[in-house]
């Protein structure tokens, strides 16, 4: 397990933007992948505070109900507005159906978190395209589902406020720590087996790579991408550490809503502009540099191609 190697991951940066001074968001309209539980969870009702409309993208529609009364219940005040949008990440068939959900009701979208994941699941988890599952729904699911929205993305810029327009991709510490090269183009079904970590690592990388390739395919439409580490937290997500793992890990985390912190700076911080494009926003708030070799044209290039390879049947 590697646990990081920035200082920002060990002693992390103090909040910057937090429910108490995030400005009033009435009449932009954000989507959060993963919004039912953890950071997504804590992202979305911060949102809601502060009179946004915000689609909560997940999987299930009776827990999303749930999650949306209990945020309701606890911001009666709020002028803002929850909707479910089914998101079903590993399975790349359905995600055309989910963006258009979202296109018939709006005709804008102000930022776009890209927050869902899968860390270390049993090995041999593939998705329904038998993609393994992280390079699947980390990377692949959220790549195709913004393709679908980049439009309106584009859109948006034209007439929103100058560099406010943004794509959040959420990545993690683990990227820091994986492998040279990232991406092994060689072994992407994994054939060649890799370690648990490996694996994690190598997806969280790749969520830097497709932030910078973005960034360079969208900076001319006004658009902004980030990737970032939330920071480290106890959530579902470690549901599949071992015990020792589980232990290890503990010592080194913070509350889950520091990690919402950190993806509320990213995506709505007003001191962050194009100079940061394809930046690393590290926890709870701070730009910092990317690994170099993850933001490198070139292995943009071939990961976009790649990954535009498996997504092409379901365009």
């Amino acid at each position: 397990m590697s646990l990081g190697i920035r200082c920002s991951t060990l002693w992390p940066n103090k909040p910057v933007l937090t429910e108490a001074n995030l400005p009033d968001q009435s009449g932009k309209v954000f989507i959060v992948t993963g919004a039912t539980s953890g950071i997504g969870k804590y992202l979305t009702d911060i949102l809601y505070q502060h009179n946004a409309k915000v689609y909560l993208a997940a999987r299930s529609e009776s827990k999303t109900s749930e999650v949306i009364k209990e945020m309701q219940t606890a911001h009666p005040t709020s002028r803002g507005t929850l909707r479910f949008l089914n998101l079903q990440l590993d399975d790349l068939s359905t995600i055309k159906k989910s963006a258009d959900d979202f296109l018939t009701q709006e005709d804008r979208l102000d930022v776009l978190w890209n927050n869902a994941g899968v860390m270390i699941p049993p090995s041999g988890s593939v998705t329904k395209q038998g993609h393994e599952l992280q390079y699947g729904v980390n990377n692949l699911g959220h790549f195709l589902f913004t393709l679908f929205l980049q439009p309106t993305l584009e859109k948006t810029a034209r007439s929103a406020t100058k560099d406010s327009v943004r794509i959040i991709w959420v990545s993690s510490s683990a990227a820091d720590a994986a492998p040279k090269p990232a991406i092994d183009f060689s072994n992407m079904d994994y054939h060649r087996e890799e370690g648990a970590w490996q694996k994690y690592g190598r997806s969280k990388a790749a969520s830097a790579i497709h932030a910078a390739e973005f960034a360079r395919r969208t900076q001319e439409a006004g658009i902004i991408n980030l990737a970032l580490n939330p920071g480290n937290f106890m959530t579902n997500l470690q549901q599949n550490m071992s015990k020792m793992e589980a232990t290890m890990f503990k010592l080194l985390t913070s509350d889950t809503i520091k990690g919402a912190y950190t993806e509320l700076f990213a995506g709505l911080s007003d001191t962050i502009t194009m100079k940061n494009n394809a930046g690393w926003v590290s926890p709870f708030g701070k730009v910092e540099p990317v690994r170099k070799d993850l933001v490198e044209p070139e292995i943009g290039q071939k990961f976009w191609e790649w990954s535009m390879q498996q997504v092409k049947p379901f365009m």
